[in-house]
């Protein structure tokens, strides 16, 4: 892959790929920064091993989510407050809407975490998300269903 591609690649997929591991990180901006930057430069550096029948985005969120996991290993898990912002640029004011939805998706172990967020934030089918996160498609349906049911009775809390 020229450089030329992968920046165009980049510069369309790093958007949705920063509000993914915001997600991940529970809302703390700095820490998902730090790992996109981490994300975009592993990938960079593997472009070479890049397969063009495969998805950019795809290739590019399977290494973020790697990229997420070797962080949380080395480090002790913190709960953060909401940012400044939401996903997207909402400002806090509207925070607030969503500040249970928030702190829910927090509380979910980190693969159903990673895959409701890839498939209702995202869009991602599940199959895309089986190849992200190394799973099983029935694996990542169970996941989505639990983590379904599991946000109903946080929410309700």
């Amino acid at each position: 892959m020229t450089r030329e591609r992968f920046i165009e690649h980049v510069t369309a997929e790093q958007e949705p790929l920063r509000r993914f591991l915001l997600g991940l990180c529970g809302g703390n901006r700095m820490e998902a920064d730090d790992i996109a930057q981490e994300t975009l430069i592993k990938a960079y550096l593997a472009s070479d091993s890049y397969v063009e029948h495969f998805k950019f985005s795809t290739w590019l969120f399977k290494i973020g989510y790697h990229t997420f996991l070797d962080h949380q290993r080395q480090s002790q898990p913190l709960l953060y407050p909401l940012d400044d912002t939401l996903p997207g640029g909402i400002p806090s004011d509207t925070a607030f809407a969503y500040e249970d939805l928030y702190q829910a998706i927090n509380a979910l172990p980190v693969k159903t975490r990673s895959a409701i967020l890839l498939y209702y934030i995202n869009g991602y089918s599940v199959l895309e998300i089986s190849r992200i996160m190394g799973s099983t498609p029935f694996a990542i349906r169970k996941q989505l269903s639990r983590g379904r049911e599991q946000l109903r009775k946080l929410i309700k809390q």
